[in-house]
């Protein structure tokens, strides 16, 4: 009756490991699965590709009272070659070592002869659409080397709310009474994180400097700058050193929903929410913050269902291991030395009786 018991406490723990271990498997799975959909923290790895030389992608957020101008941004670019060159990486490829981009927000009244409406800015210089590769409605995106700085790319909201369509590409718009070309329409990120920090409302995309030639007193407040990283750690310290952050932030997006990252940021709950730095954070920061703290969580529970397995897992090996030990000190040493023991005297004896003649007699 005892040994049925015990049998079935057995079977009972073996089917609740076993259900915790699935549990263990489906958060982390869903972890991996939640902090692969923001496309804009993995501009490092788009950017690598093939190449063996990796790429670290960071963010640097300016105080809100404080603003770069693009003087600022142009200096710390010549600083990074110098010190790319230094690292001895291949300068006949320099425009490969690194990719950056910058932009600030602001609000503008958009109109056309069918509709109007008050818009998000978000005005970009650099590579923006390189980190940030949001969906084409239609048309093309606009980029640093375009020849006229007129063009703009609207969200799917404003689209149709100022043409009732989509398919805009050609036609213009008035902001703030200036005319500006349509470069094409985007719809903004699906994913849960993004649909929450994002809540400036229906807005466009346009040229950094354009909008700076119109508010004078626009400035950059978000650098992002995917670059060579030769010896682990080489881009963070280069930028904490060189660029002028002030009392800013600077973040490190590669990496960021790595385990160790994930399980770090558990350590920190409650503190993480407190905002120390007068920072003002665009609405893809938030987003990648807010899956943080959805993937930390479920790291934190993955590694809690398994705590029981991992016990039980240890407590039956220890218990193996000292039956194993009882059994070779008890029954299996002791077999083994009388067998020994024998063998050794049959042989002496085999020795003694061919010394003494008595095998050949027999």
């Amino acid at each position: 009756m005892g040994k049925r018991k015990s049998k079935k406490r057995r079977l009972l723990l073996l089917l609740v490991c076993t259900v915790l271990c699935l549990a263990a498997a489906g958060c982390f799975v869903t972890q991996a699965v939640l902090g692969s959909t923001l496309e804009s923290q993995y501009a490092a790895e788009r950017w690598q590709g093939e190449s063996t030389l990796p790429y670290t992608q960071l963010s640097c957020y300016v105080p809100v009272d404080g603003k770069l101008s693009l003087n600022q941004v142009y200096q710390f670019r010549t600083e990074m070659m110098k010190k790319l060159h230094e690292a001895a990486l291949d300068v006949d490829s320099e425009e490969t070592l690194f990719v950056d981009a910058w932009s600030c927000t602001g609000k503008t009244l958009a109109t056309t002869d069918l509709g109007k409406g008050d818009a998000s800015v978000i005005a970009v210089g650099g590579n923006f659409f390189t980190f940030h590769p949001l969906r084409l409605i239609s048309g093309s995106y606009i980029r640093e080397g375009d020849l006229m700085q007129d063009r703009v790319l609207l969200d799917e909201e404003l689209a149709w709310v100022l043409f009732g369509s989509s398919d805009l590409q050609g036609l213009t718009l008035k902001l703030n009474g200036v005319p500006f070309v349509i470069s094409g329409v985007i719809e903004r990120e699906q994913d849960f994180a993004s649909r929450k920090a994002y809540t400036a409302g229906m807005g466009l995309y346009m040229s950094y400097d354009a909008w700076k030639s119109m508010n004078e007193t626009a400035g950059i407040t978000t650098y992002e700058l995917v670059m060579a990283e030769p010896v682990k750690g080489f881009a963070v310290n280069f930028v904490r050193e060189k660029f002028p952050i002030g009392q800013g932030e600077i973040v490190e997006n590669t990496g960021r929903f790595g385990m160790g990252r994930l399980l770090w940021l558990v350590t920190q709950f409650g503190s993480r929410s407190m905002q120390k730095l007068g920072v003002l954070l665009p609405y893809w920061e938030n987003a990648a913050r807010c899956m943080e703290d959805y993937c930390s969580l479920l790291c934190f529970l993955g590694w809690l269902c398994l705590l029981i397995p991992m016990i039980t897992a240890a407590v039956t090996l220890t218990r193996l291991l000292k039956a194993g030990r009882t059994k070779l000190t008890e029954d299996l040493l002791p077999s083994l030395g009388e067998s020994v023991e024998e063998a050794i005297r049959k042989r002496q004896r085999r020795r003694w009786e061919k010394k003494h003649g008595r095998h050949e007699s027999l």
